[in-house]
């Protein structure tokens, strides 16, 4: 068998060697100019033969694709299991740079051309509304519209209804924010719970009475302090329709800043929370304040099943437009659908708030007059001054007539005959006397216009699901199919103002440390919940659950709920009072902490080579954390290992789907260090100081580097000791510049120091990829070059200020208000330069005042050597009304076009809009952003939300903070003046389009839809999936503890039997609940997502493996050493079953979709 493989193996090989020489002849042939000058001694015959075989070949390898992942797979098995002679060691060559000698082990990349035609798009009927177009069209001129102030005067005839009765429905709500003026806890204690017992009693006095719930995480801690009879009571209300639940999600989340991640996981929190305890499942989607709507939101709600849904923050004069054209409600479809299989119905609210003077009808003076709550005499009245008067049977004509005016108006903006009108607002039916005073007088008005079959109405109230199931009955349609007539939508919401230039696009980057902190706590959620996953199915399948601390399930529930909180548009959006903020920290850190518990439990047992020796101690942990948080406002301290003269064991967990070939650091408290493999083979070093400022070194602190491959969602282990390997410690050099200021700078005799006082000469550093340039005076960015290009690359960094208007409107937590365009920051003197250099890595830092910038460069093959790893350690706590900004200037011809992402899902093109405000053109970016023109595509990956625009040709410009003095009048009543020290990560990759790409866009000139020849989709190459990933789930480096005994067999842990194809991510393998709320059932949740890629983007020479199956993926031969029991597709959040449970194990995914699937290990 064994030289069966080889031999294939060779085969394969000398396959590839034939090919790539004769792609070496031909490619020598076209660029050698001095033949063609001579005549040359290779006729054009030659060539063409040449050109046509290689054809041939080209076919061949086509055909043979499969064949060729086969064999790929052969390779990689058999270099996994064989141990070859140590490592070549790096060397230092004369013109002062390092080389670390190519791996052994092969790398590939074969993308299969099926799985290249996605990203070309062109399938399907263009939706009539695409936003896009819709911005470029708007005049955005925001006339006075009279009582429909930012809209227009609505005339009707009483006749209109003559044909077809107005059927209204009132639908009573109330929005319950879970923290924002007041903490969560504080809300529920003081307001929440009031409004919930209110609601049971009432709802039961009138079967009429309806009211509609949204946030979960409040109603379940409702849930947890009720008794048996009143939650039977609930049970009936739900089933009976008098409440519905929209949404169902643990909160009602911000669609900017979150990530598909987190949003999918509160939606499944929620869910899972209704069925288990209601056995309900939500219907209609529910989001009135969210500050702008993305596109992947209706993605999620369809695919968890749901029909329908509603929004209502939305620019002003996209209303008006909408409004106008009978638009309001419409299929919104995802850019890449071809058949609509995405479509879900959406009702858009035409007018400026919730609250119920914006909802009856156009005119808010009149609608307030049936906002009972405001009856003369209570706490809040009518701005415009005219009061409610009770419903009485004197006046109930006139007030009945009047009301209906308001209605039959709003329904004029709509194409159907039936009509919603949302009665509530903020934490509303709180008590008693308020649901009396609204459903009394309601009912009153509702009995009268029924009455009057020649007024052609019927009124009542509602839930939201019956208006909709109404609306479907009335145009004669399925629940969700597409009305005749109504249009389909494609594109987001974003950027929102709700009046004049008040664009709603600071909120992109403000409290940008707990906008990071979301971000470590999903990362470290994902890790936990997979190793959790797999940890008790190994335990089960051995035989060890009892021994296992099933019980870390609780703290994983824990951690989804307050992942889940901080989705909240009021909290990663960082909109909440300073003391609610420090509520959602401490909360996260909590949580944090409980993961990193998870993790160590879990890998503890996994990388144990014999289970039977597995302990669980919770007083003495195997393994020690990575890293700790002082406070929940400190940036983490990385753990020191204290080395010994025997080894001491690290065990290194990659939370990645793929194999990675990653810099490890770790700090010990010694420079002597041996670095060993698991087997025990010496391993080559990168040692370096590890420095508290720009000039002092830590004592008795190093950083040592190594460079491992480790498996995918796997575990390595390292062994550190005390001792010298002159060969394999490698020290790295270290210049600083002081330029002029008389600094005293930290020396070790481990390494070189040098100290140069003044001198501004421009400097590079450069890895196997590319040469990068910096400036000598700013120590910031300069240039890119490939190492196989002569030319240049400008990528220029620059630091930015913003200030804010000197008139009454400020910027604030919400509002982005600048004074004018940017000015440069100027520093009060040079910065300090500190530039590192050594085999693995290499970086510069530039030390300013209010920010240190570092960039990193890797000297390795594959994801991590491909792009430049940027840091900003930013502090502007004595900022007066400023923020900062990074700018990156390129000489990409970008003409107003950029990319951003939305929810790292998927990516949306923009365009710079002369005629709107600068605020108006910045956009949210969770994950990235990019530019491009028919050359080469500049991506700024980030590792936190932040708001990013493109303000001029060839720029990406993001907002790193914000320090704002004032409250921007949003109902905040705060300035943000909490900043913190704040480490904003990103990575940078520059990629060059493929000669003759069909996915190159043409030069993008004209209009905007022009871009991606006329297609409004774009996607990110592999590459930069893959870096994403690299820099949003980092391997996490856990020491074995010091009293342990030394190292039991720990033993690499490979969970995949096989590897996923590189399109697939792996989102979440997440143990479902047990009947015992604590404790987890034998069940899990596999959610995989398949990524649209564009192929357009050079991908040779990436030195990393990866291949795609066009969708494909055998799940039943996938985990290694466990079997997969029972495997079923269902709906997102597991609520619907898609098909029954059958033996195959095969699954195939769409482009661009996300499956979910039931499964069984063991």
């Amino acid at each position: 068998m064994k030289l069966k493989k080889q031999v294939t193996v060779c085969g394969a090989a000398i396959f590839c060697v034939a090919v790539f020489s004769l792609y070496l002849m031909l490619d020598r042939v076209q660029r050698d100019p001095t033949r063609h000058q001579s005549g040359g001694n290779f006729p054009r015959s030659q060539i063409s033969v040449l050109q046509n075989r290689i054809e041939q070949l080209e076919q061949l390898l086509e055909e043979n694709h499969e064949i060729i992942s086969h064999i790929k797979d052969s390779v990689l098995e058999l270099t996994a299991n064989v141990e070859g002679p140590p490592a070549p060691l790096p060397y230092y060559t004369a013109n002062g740079s390092w080389v670390v000698p190519p791996e052994p082990q092969p790398s590939f990349f074969s993308i299969s051309p099926q799985d290249c035609q996605f990203a070309l798009g062109g399938r399907g009927q263009k939706p009539e509304l695409q936003m896009l177009a819709v911005s470029e069209e708007l005049p955005f001129d925001n006339v006075d519209g009279g009582v429909w102030k930012q809209g227009f005067d609505i005339s009707y005839s009483p006749h209109d209804w003559d044909g077809e009765d107005l059927q209204v429905f009132v639908v009573p709500h109330s929005h319950n924010d879970p923290g924002w003026i007041k903490t969560f806890d504080k809300y529920y204690t003081e307001q929440t719970q009031h409004i919930l017992n209110s609601m049971l009693s009432k709802l039961q006095e009138d079967p009429r009475r309806r009211f509609l719930w949204a946030e979960v995480s409040f109603f379940a801690k409702w849930w947890d302090n009720i008794n048996a009879q009143k939650r039977a009571a609930v049970r009936r209300l739900v089933g009976n329709g008098q409440l519905e639940i929209a949404t169902g999600g643990w909160v009602m989340p911000d669609e900017a800043n979150s990530h598909y991640f987190a949003l999918i996981d509160q939606l499944i929190e929620g869910h899972q929370w209704l069925e288990k305890n209601l056995g309900a499942a939500p219907r209609s989607g529910w989001a009135v304040d969210p500050f702008g709507y993305s596109s992947t939101m209706p993605y999620l709600l369809r695919r968890a099943n749901l029909t329908s849904m509603l929004i209502q923050r939305v620019h002003y004069a996209i209303k008006k437009h909408f409004a106008a054209t009978h638009s309001l409600e419409f299929m919104w479809r995802q850019t890449w659908d071809s058949d609509s299989s995405t479509d879900i119905f959406c009702h858009m609210m035409p007018f400026y708030s919730y609250d119920i003077p914006h909802t009856c009808g156009p005119d808010p003076k009149i609608c307030c007059q049936f906002d009972f709550k405001r009856l003369p005499g209570g706490r809040i009245n009518c701005p415009w001054k005219v009061p409610p008067r009770a419903i009485t049977e004197a006046n109930v004509a006139e007030r009945a007539a009047l009301l209906l005016d308001q209605y039959r108006k709003k329904a004029r903006l709509f194409r159907s005959s039936v009509l919603l009108v949302p009665l509530g607002d903020d934490f509303r039916y709180d008590k008693p006397q308020e649901w009396d005073a609204q459903f009394f007088n309601y009912q009153r008005l509702f009995d009268f216009l029924n009455s009057r079959p020649d007024l052609h109405v019927q009124a009542q109230f509602g839930t939201l699901s019956d208006y909709f199931d109404a609306l479907y009955k009335r145009t004669g349609v399925e629940p969700g199919a597409r009305p005749p007539g109504f249009p389909v939508l494609s594109g987001d919401f974003f950027s929102y103002a709700d009046r004049d230039d008040h664009y709603w696009t600071g909120y992109y980057t403000s409290r940008p440390f707990y906008k990071s902190l979301d971000r470590v706590l999903e990362a470290h959620l994902r890790g936990a919940e997979i190793l959790f996953s797999l940890a008790t199915a190994h335990a089960r399948r051995s035989g060890m659950a009892s021994q296992y601390p099933l019980s870390n399930f609780a703290l994983l529930t824990e951690a989804r709920r307050t992942l889940g909180l901080f989705q909240h548009h009021d909290a990663i959006t960082g909109t909440a009072k300073e003391a609610v903020v420090v509520d959602y920290g401490v909360r996260l850190l909590r949580s944090l902490v409980s993961l990193k518990q998870v993790i160590l439990n879990a890998a503890h047992f996994l990388v144990l080579g014999d289970k039977e020796t597995y302990h669980f101690d919770p007083e003495a942990p195997f393994l020690q954390m990575d890293d700790t948080r002082l406070n929940h406002d400190a940036l983490p301290q990385r753990t020191v290992i204290q080395l010994e003269a025997s080894p001491r064991h690290v065990v290194l967990f990659n939370p990645l789907e793929q194999e990675r070939l990653s810099v490890v650091s770790l700090l010990v408290d010694s420079p002597r260090v041996r670095v060993l493999s698991e087997e025990g083979q010496p391993l080559a070093v990168q040692l370096s100081a590890h420095w508290s400022s720009a000039t002092d070194m830590v004592p008795d602190v190093f950083q040592v580097s190594v460079p491992l491959r480790l498996p995918a969602l796997g575990l390595g282990v390292l062994q550190l000791q005390l001792g010298l390997d002159g060969r394999r410690t490698l020290p790295s050099s270290v210049r600083v510049y002081l330029h002029g200021r008389p600094l005293a700078v930290s020396r070790h005799d481990a390494f070189p120091v040098r100290v140069i006082d003044s001198g501004t000469s421009d400097f590079a550093l450069s890895n196997r990829y590319m040469q990068v340039g910096f400036s000598g005076l700013t120590g910031l960015l300069k240039s890119i070059r490939r190492v196989d290009e002569e030319r240049e690359q400008r990528v220029d960094m620059e630091f930015l200020i913003y200030g804010t208007r000197a008139s009454k409107d400020k910027s604030g937590a919400y509002l982005f208000l600048p004074d004018g365009e940017a000015k440069p920051y100027v520093p009060k003197e040079p910065p300090v330069l500190r530039i590192t250099e050594g085999p693995f890595f290499s970086e510069v830092v530039a030390f300013y005042e209010h920010f240190h910038q570092v960039v990193r460069l890797h000297n390795l093959p594959g994801v991590e050597g491909l792009s430049l790893d940027l840091a900003s350690l930013v502090d502007i706590r004595d900022y007066v009304n400023k923020e900062l900004a990074l700018r990156i200037h390129t000489d990409i011809s970008s003409q107003g076009t950029f990319f951003t992402d939305l929810n790292g899902f998927q990516v949306q093109p923009r365009q710079y809009l002369k005629k709107l405000p600068l605020q108006a053109n910045f956009y949210p970016m969770p994950v990235m952003a990019y530019i491009q023109d028919a050359q080469s595509r500049l991506t700024l990956h980030t590792a936190q939300a932040l708001g990013v625009s493109s303000l001029g040709d060839g720029q990406l410009d993001v907002i790193l903070d914000r320090r704002l003095m004032q409250d921007d009048n949003r109902g905040l009543g705060q300035g943000l003046k909490d900043n913190k020290r704040t480490c904003n990560r990103f990575r940078l990759l520059l990629e060059r389009r493929t000669a003759g790409s069909d996915a190159a866009p043409p030069h993008p000139s004209g209009p905007m839809l022009q871009v991606q020849g006329g297609r409004s989709t774009s996607y990110p190459s592999l590459l930069s999936h893959l870096t994403s990933l690299y820099l949003n789930a980092p391997a996490l480096a856990l020491p074995v503890a010091r009293r342990q005994p030394p190292g039991p067999g720990l033993r690499t842990f490979r969970p995949l039997a096989a590897a996923l194809p590189c399109d697939f991510h792996l989102l979440n393998l997440r143990t479902l609940q047990a009947e015992d709320q604590d404790l987890p059932s034998a069940e899990s949740a596999l959610i995989l997502h398949r990524k649209g890629f564009d192929c357009g983007l050079e991908a040779k020479n990436v030195g990393f493996n990866c291949s795609t199956s066009q969708g494909k993926v055998a799940l039943g031969s996938f985990f290694h050493g466990l079997d997969v029991g029972f495997l079923q597709p269902t709906s997102l959040t597991l609520l619907y079953p898609l098909a029954s449970p059958s033996n195959s194990t095969d699954v195939y995914v769409e482009p661009m979709e996300i499956a979910t699937f039931r499964l069984r290990l063991g």
